[in-house]
């Protein structure tokens, strides 16, 4: 019976999240040839193709059967990792997610933490980041994960990644220029919301709102159901739902930056690992 290797599991599912051999080399510390070899190593032990390499990173169905499964084996050996080589953290802790996060997040990270440290107890609430922040400031949180404006000078936040605001909308809707584009938005105070609503204006290009919502879930299924467009950072996108930086005649609406709001000396020591788990997360986005 052969056995895989992790490491080599981990630069296959790593060079499928980042998009490239290159990009995985510099997330794992090792040069582009030395992840070509340990993908010519992985085809050799599996005796199968997994890639289409005529047409780009494309997988092959046999690589698309290891990367479901490679997910799940290193989900299993990083959590059984952590069980066992790391100290016996205990204790409570207050976060505050975004709302664009709590579903990928509350299914993928926080999951596999609570999992890893199950003397932790985790109060988790989800809001548009503005109350999220001021929340924070008034105690109501230990951690706090929050979007603000691509603006150095202004940031609240540390340890951030930046990301692309894409418009969204369902394949099947069609956008017409002499009409007011429908707008599917979180309530008043949502940075997306108000950068929308700028650009919007600045073009000169006439809008209006179809449906408002603070719900993730709500935004998506209105979209899905083709109420109108609406925009989420690129990462946030589900499938199913197109994606662009500028739809026909809809602007592009810049960046925005993802990260995080803490004191780090009154931070405990399982919010400390909370924190750590979740810019693992943020950063593999």
């Amino acid at each position: 019976m052969k056995n895989l290797p992790t490491d080599l599991l981990r630069t296959f599912v790593t060079i499928n999240q980042l998009g490239g051999f290159t990009q995985a080399g510099e997330r794992l510390g090792r040069s582009q040839p030395a992840i070509s070899l340990q993908m010519k190593r992985l085809e050799e032990l599996l005796g199968v193709k997994l890639f289409n390499r005529g047409q780009g990173l494309q997988l092959t169905e046999e690589g698309q059967l290891l990367l479901t499964c490679a997910q799940r084996m290193l989900e299993l050996n990083d959590t059984l990792i952590s069980r066992l080589s790391t100290p016996r953290v205990s204790g409570a802790v207050r976060l505050g997610i975004p709302n664009d996060f709590e579903v990928s997040f509350l299914a993928t990270t926080l999951g596999r933490f609570a999992q890893s440290y199950p003397g932790v107890t985790l109060d988790v609430s989800s809001d548009i980041s503005a109350t999220l922040l001021s929340d924070y400031k008034k105690g109501a949180y230990d951690l706090v994960m929050a979007i603000e404006e691509s603006r150095p000078e202004r940031h609240q936040l540390t340890d951030y990644i930046t990301e692309p605001l894409v418009w969204v909308r369902n394949t099947n809707m069609l956008l017409s220029a002499d009409q007011p584009l429908p707008l599917i938005l979180y309530p008043k105070g949502c940075l997306y919301r108000r950068t929308i609503i700028n650009a919007l204006n600045k073009a000169n290009l006439p809008w209006r709102v179809v449906y408002s919502s603070s719900s993730l879930l709500g935004i998506q299924s209105a979209i899905k159901a083709g109420l109108g467009i609406s925009v989420l950072s690129k990462s946030t996108v589900p499938e199913g739902l197109e994606a662009s930086s500028s739809f026909a005649h809809c602007p592009d609406l810049g960046t925005v930056s993802i990260g995080f709001c803490y004191n780090n000396s009154s931070l405990s020591p399982a919010g400390q690992m909370l924190l750590d788990y979740l810019k693992q997360g943020l950063n593999a986005l």
